[in-house]
């Protein structure tokens, strides 16, 4: 698969919001920004609003996507969930963080959902 960064960014945020769709997620927003801060997805469903991270790769990869979500970038998530909750807010929605991973391998998508992935330490 010959693609750019963004483009392979831009077509896993698309595979990961008809996944969320598909299990009964509204897309509230994406690429939502604060400051130089962003939340790839945030959605809604029964359980509370989800704030989203994609990782997309193409195979084969030397280490599994979701583990590239450490302790800074969970941290930077919790920093911009906070200014969207202060903005938008939640009601009585409970809150959580997730992970989508989408790995392009050939003609194949592996989209895995890593639901409450974490709960940040820093809101």
């Amino acid at each position: 698969m010959e693609t750019t960064r963004k483009t392979l960014g831009n077509l896993g945020e698309d595979l990961a919001c008809e996944h969320l769709r598909s299990i009964g997620h509204v897309i509230l927003d994406r690429n939502w920004r604060y400051g130089h801060l962003e939340i790839d997805i945030v959605s809604k469903n029964g359980q509370g609003l989800h704030f989203v991270e994609v990782k997309s790769r193409v195979a084969p990869v030397s280490a599994e996507p979701e583990e590239n979500v450490g302790w800074k970038k969970q941290r930077r998530l919790a920093t911009a969930a906070n200014a969207y909750l202060h903005e938008r807010g939640a009601g009585d929605l409970e809150v959580t963080f997730d992970i989508i991973t989408v790995v392009f391998d050939g003609e194949e998508t592996d989209i895995k959902y890593y639901n409450q992935a974490f709960i940040p330490l820093y809101i």
